[in-house]
């Protein structure tokens, strides 16, 4: 059996994987989606990068099985983070439509000038937090700015990971992550997916990206 570690997108909680997890639990793997701190019922405006990969790697390392690390969008930060650092034994990373950061590197390093634009525009109310853009989900929470802001620190562990995968959504206009779909297309280190779909692919596409995802259990 293999433990997959869904890591969400920004103002996303565990809950945007549920239709990947159901065929996953079905295919007979352990699934843990988790809901990084402020992200959930209980605000963390204060919570950073560091504090979300934090309480990803205790998860990570309180596991048995194989790991399998999967990140959506700003959950690819984590993924990083953590695979860097855990000791749990990771047979895969698997970033979907997501950053893939090198040290010093931050979401706003790495994003597009819109994207800043509705971060600046989120974070008017407090400073502390980004509320989530109106065409979101109902149970989208307001994102810690920190997290984006935040440059993440890397050894280069992570790269000794046997596997690394990259899924792009390429369905929806103005992604930052397509010049990176190509990037990766031709390193022999990454193997690579496009979905014809919009960014929100655990929702939009479960069954492509479950089947993905079981190919490396």
């Amino acid at each position: 059996m293999t433990t997959f570690i869904l890591i969400p997108g920004g103002w996303r909680g565990g809950w945007t994987f549920d239709p990947v997890a159901d065929l996953l639990t079905a295919s007979g793997h352990k699934v843990l989606a988790l809901t990084l701190p402020g992200l959930g019922d209980v605000p963390a405006p204060a919570a950073n990068l560091s504090s979300h990969i934090e309480a990803a790697v205790q998860v990570a390392e309180d596991c048995d099985d194989e790991l399998i690390l999967v990140g959506h969008s700003y959950g690819g930060m984590v993924v990083s983070g953590v695979a860097d650092r855990a000791r749990a034994k990771i047979r895969a990373l698997v970033y979907v439509d997501a950053y893939v950061p090198e040290t010093g590197e931050s979401v706003w390093s790495l994003t597009s000038p819109d994207f800043r634009d509705i971060f600046i525009a989120g974070s008017q109310a407090d400073g502390l937090t980004c509320v989530p853009p109106s065409n979101r989900e109902p149970r989208c929470r307001p994102h810690p700015m920190a997290t984006f802001l935040q440059a993440i620190t890397l050894t280069g562990h992570w790269r000794d990971v046997p596997r690394k995968l990259y899924v792009g959504a390429h369905g929806w206009e103005g992604s930052p992550f397509r010049d990176l779909h190509e990037r990766l297309s031709n390193d022999p280190d990454w193997q690579t997916y496009a979905l014809n779909c919009g960014h929100n692919v655990p929702q939009l596409e479960p069954e492509a990206l479950a089947e993905i995802l079981l190919k490396q259990a």
